[in-house]
């Protein structure tokens, strides 16, 4: 052996293709969803998107919440929806 540890693989390597991660960081949220981050952002804040859940320090998304979400936004040409979420 040359002495070098082997990498550590990711989160998203160990999980098999079939299983996505059930939280999401703001990035890969927002990427879910389809928006930019600055996006996201304003619609966590004014309730469109719901908020995260904390664990220890990181802000992580629940990928059903964002589902939920997701699917009350108005179509277009329709009024604007909320999904409220108990916190």
């Amino acid at each position: 052996m040359d002495g070098k540890t082997a990498a550590t693989p990711s989160r998203r390597a160990i999980l098999p293709p079939s299983l996505p991660p059930r939280g999401l960081g703001r990035e890969v949220a927002a990427a879910y969803v389809g928006v930019s981050s600055w996006l996201f952002d304003e619609m966590v804040a004014d309730g469109r998107m719901p908020q995260p859940k904390k664990i220890n320090t990181r802000s992580v998304w629940d990928r059903h919440e964002l589902d939920i979400s997701f699917e009350a936004l108005p179509n277009e040409g329709t009024p604007r929806g909320r999904v409220k979420f108990s916190t």
